[in-house]
């Protein structure tokens, strides 16, 4: 997505950062970076150095699923991340060119569904993590980004000002979305919107360059965020992401607050408010060069 060579930069970019004590390395001498060396990430996968190298500079694109996963294994990567590098490898479905991402047409029976929560709010995410849709309370919790006609929440986080005050730990949010972000493009192989996205926020945001070339890669799961709303004030949610199985472009994140807390009595007050919404889904532009 970056420059044709993901497989290779993703590599690169996890071996810089793997200490040798992760990937229970012996220690081998003094060295000038924290990470392992091209050779001992070579020897402990059992191909030749020069053959890893190839892989690195992008002169060698097509590793067998054996040679992936032991790459994986030496580089200590977690499941998501060595799902990630068997998708940018293509052992798991073949040499296929584009992926296109689609699925922006949120089911009317999921919708209505959605709106019949009154006290969890909901949205519906594609990959690129626009927001699909959103039950009246959804909308209402992001309304500092929706209310603005933003619909994707990576370039809400690293453009918009309003998203520090919107997050307490704006880092975490912001490391953490990457992640998802990266989890997602593996998916997204030359998808247009998505190369547009990233390349509109890496000219834009010199925090958000640095944090895409770590190459972290984890999917939205379970997590517990905090908020500051304009209307309610601090509120702390723990969300749940949830494959939609008719259309697996899409996961239905869904936020909760701890019962008893103030949180939940903020979300309450907040359901007010999202009471005089409209029951309309929230839908992403297809068109990235407009947010200039």
């Amino acid at each position: 997505m970056d420059s044709g060579n993901e497989l290779g930069e993703f590599l690169r970019a996890r071996r810089e950062m793997t200490s040798p004590d992760r990937a229970e390395q012996p220690w081998s001498g003094r060295r000038r970076t924290p990470g392992l060396r091209r050779e001992e990430v070579a020897q402990s996968s059992g191909v030749s150095t020069d053959y890893y190298a190839r892989l690195e500079q992008g002169r060698e694109r097509h590793p067998s699923a054996q040679v992936v996963h032991a790459l994986a294994r030496a580089l200590a990567l977690n499941p998501e991340e060595s799902a990630h590098l068997h998708r940018l490898a293509r052992t798991e479905r073949g040499p296929v060119a584009v992926r296109r991402g689609g699925g922006a047409t949120v089911a009317p029976s999921l919708l209505r569904l959605m709106d019949g929560w009154l006290h969890t709010p909901a949205l519906i995410l594609d990959r690129r993590l626009d927001v699909l849709a959103g039950n009246r309370l959804g909308r209402a919790l992001f309304a500092a980004m929706l209310d603005q006609g933003e619909t994707n929440l990576v370039r809400f986080t690293f453009l918009d000002p309003l998203a520090r005050d919107f997050y307490p730990d704006w880092e975490r949010v912001a490391r953490s979305g990457l992640a998802a972000l990266r989890a997602g493009s593996g998916e997204l192989m030359n998808d247009s919107r998505l190369t547009g996205l990233v390349g509109e926020l890496s000219l834009k945001s010199a925090e958000f360059r640095e944090l895409w070339a770590r190459y972290d890669v984890r999917g939205k799961a379970r997590e517990a965020k905090s908020f500051n709303h304009e209307q309610v004030g601090e509120l702390t949610l723990t969300y749940d992401s949830f494959t939609v199985d008719s259309a697996p472009d899409q996961q239905l994140i869904v936020y909760q607050a701890e019962p008893g807390s103030a949180s939940q009595q903020a979300l309450a007050l907040l359901g007010t408010v999202a009471a005089d919404l409209p029951a309309l889904p929230t839908a992403p532009s297809d068109d990235y060069a407009r947010k200039g």
